[in-house]
Order: structure tokens, then C-alpha cells, then sequence
């Protein structure tokens, strides 16, 4: 029997979009760890005439805000990206810049800290007064960046280009998560993905979640892990596939 053929050490429960578990899947793997996929919604893009026109609104503002790489992907599938002359773009993170990057628009600027309060402290979104922000994202999602950015006196452009769908888990994943055979880590990097999973999935299934550690991509995302009823939570430097798997084998026995 070869190593890649034995059991894992232990697991990684995730809980990223379905179809969105690859990258963080091979970074387990390179820690002895298996992935399991326990999404509780999908991804798609809002194609509709009302969609493309708040997106040509935004896309016009002075400054651009992308909050996700879904964000960056779904505005490309409706529309070519350019940035304008004079024009400044910036990135949740790094693979949300990396994403506008593969649309075309090359001058993109994305904070260390990669969530809403990075990206609010990057330079060039502290003066705003009279100037406006596209922000382009999803319905719900990063509720305090519109609200820091109107309150730095910019007016708000918002343009929801993809909406978050719930969907069943597949019934092998909540049976292997109801029935784990090794020690196991759940990844959290979306509020949202969270507490949603803790709504619909069965009682039996939340109740051996709560037993678990939990990493978490933010300081954020760590107080709601523990306002949820996680016991350990452990924060990860970043929201990327690597450093979430680092953390979590940390807190592996």
C-alpha cells in the first residue's frame, strides 16, 4: 500500500462554495490531511439587465472594490475589464487581485490583512470626500464596507454581480462528518457559509461540529466561531488555501 493510499491522519472540514475546494485540498494533502466538502451553497453570476447596468455604474467610479475573486470573475463573464486613466482598483485579497489580474486589468492593489478592515486601511481609501467607490460583490456578504466608505465621504456605487445559492451537502460528506474515523478541523473563511451550515444542516451533524477546533481566515470570523459555540478557534494569517491548512494542523495532537 502506498502513502497516498492510506487512510488520512486527519481531516479538514470545509465549508468554501461547491466546486471551490481544489487548492485547499492539495494544501491538505500536503499536510498528511484529508479534505471534506461540506458546502452549504453554490456560486453563480447574475446575468440580468439590471445586474450589468449597476455594473457599468460602478465601473465608472473613481475607485473600483472588489470583494471577493467571484466578484472579479463574475464581473469579467459579464463585461471586458479596463481600468480607466486615473482610475484606482483594489482587492479584498490576494485572490481576488490575482483574478482581476487574469481579466485584464493589471494595476490592482489588495491589503496583508485580507479582509473588510485591510482593505479599509489600504492608502488610497482613507480620503474619499467627493469621490465615488464601485463596489462590486454579492448580495448580504461584507456589510461594513459600504457604510466606512460612505462615512469617508464617498458615494457608494454597489453592483451585485453574483449571488450565493444554498444546496444540500452530499449525503456521503455529512455522513463522513457524523462519523469521523480521525481527528478533524473545521475551516471557516465566510461568516455567511458558517452560520448558514449551522442552520440547515441536521442537529446530529451541527452538534459534532461544535465539538471540533475551528480555523478561522479572520479576528472576525474567530469571535463568531466562538459566539457560535466553538470551544477552540485558532485564527490563520491569511484567508489563502496554505496558511488555513498550516493553522489547522496546528492544532492537530
Amino acid at each position: 500500500m502506498t502513502a497516498r493510499s492510506q487512510a488520512p491522519a486527519w481531516y479538514v472540514i470545509s465549508l468554501r462554495p461547491r466546486g471551490g475546494n481544489a487548492t485547499l485540498r492539495r494544501a491538505a494533502l500536503r499536510h498528511d490531511a484529508g479534505l471534506l466538502a461540506l458546502a452549504p451553497w453554490k456560486l453563480e453570476t447574475i446575468d440580468s439587465v439590471e445586474s450589468r447596468a449597476a455594473l457599468e455604474r460602478a465601473l465608472a467610479a473613481d475607485r473600483l472594490v472588489f470583494t471577493s475573486p467571484e466578484a472579479a470573475r463574475s464581473a469579467a463573464t459579464l463585461r471586458d475589464l479596463r481600468a480607466m486613466p486615473g482610475q484606482a482598483w483594489f482587492a479584498v485579497g490576494s485572490g481576488t487581485a490575482a483574478a482581476l489580474r487574469r481579466a485584464g486589468v493589471a494595476d490592482v492593489a489588495a491589503p496583508t490583512r485580507m479582509d473588510s478592515e485591510g482593505l479599509l486601511a489600504l492608502p488610497g481609501l482613507q480620503q474619499l470626500r467627493g469621490s465615488t467607490v464601485g463596489l462590486v460583490t454579492a448580495p448580504g456578504g461584507r456589510g461594513t464596507l459600504p457604510p466606512a466608505l460612505a462615512a469617508r465621504g464617498a458615494q457608494v456605487i454597489r453592483a451585485d454581480v453574483y449571488r450565493r445559492v444554498p444546496v444540500v451537502p452530499p449525503a456521503h460528506a455529512v455522513a463522513a462528518v457524523q462519523n469521523l474515523d480521525a481527528p478533524a478541523v473545521l475551516a471557516v473563511s465566510s461568516g455567511e457559509a458558517l452560520q448558514l451550515a449551522l442552520q440547515t444542516l441536521p442537529a446530529p451533524v451541527v452538534e459534532r461540529l461544535l465539538a471540533l477546533p475551528v480555523v478561522a481566515a479572520s479576528a472576525r470570523l474567530v469571535e463568531l466561531a466562538r459566539d457560535s459555540g466553538f470551544a477552540t478557534c485558532r485564527q490563520a494569517r491569511s484567508a489563502r488555501p496554505t496558511d488555513m491548512i498550516e493553522a489547522a494542523a496546528q492544532l492537530m495532537p
